[in-house]
């Protein structure tokens, strides 16, 4: 079996002082036939200059499966004690 590819979804956004930060916008996916499925958590505005909506479709890399996996394994307070609070039969409140 071959490893699928994913990627992400971004779109530039020009800052006030002439940089660009990178908004991710969603996730995409490869088929069996390499076709791609894009999923969208957010649209971008469109281009001023051309009033066209550019997204920008990149291979996730190993710095992003790294990052990706330590959001996974990590846990913050407040997800600790959601857990501890909804382990037992009794009502929270």
């Amino acid at each position: 079996m071959t490893d699928k590819k994913m990627f992400k979804i971004m779109c530039a956004i020009p800052k006030k002082d002439g940089g660009t930060y990178w908004m991710r916008l969603g996730n995409g996916f490869e088929n069996r036939d390499n076709s791609i499925n894009m999923y969208l958590n957010a649209l971008p505005a469109p281009n001023l200059k051309s009033g066209q909506y550019e997204l920008q479709l990149r291979e996730l890399d190993a710095e992003d499966l790294r990052r990706r996996e330590s959001y996974a394994t990590s846990s913050t307070p407040l997800s600790r004690a959601v857990t501890a609070a909804t382990a037992g039969d009794a009502v929270p409140f």
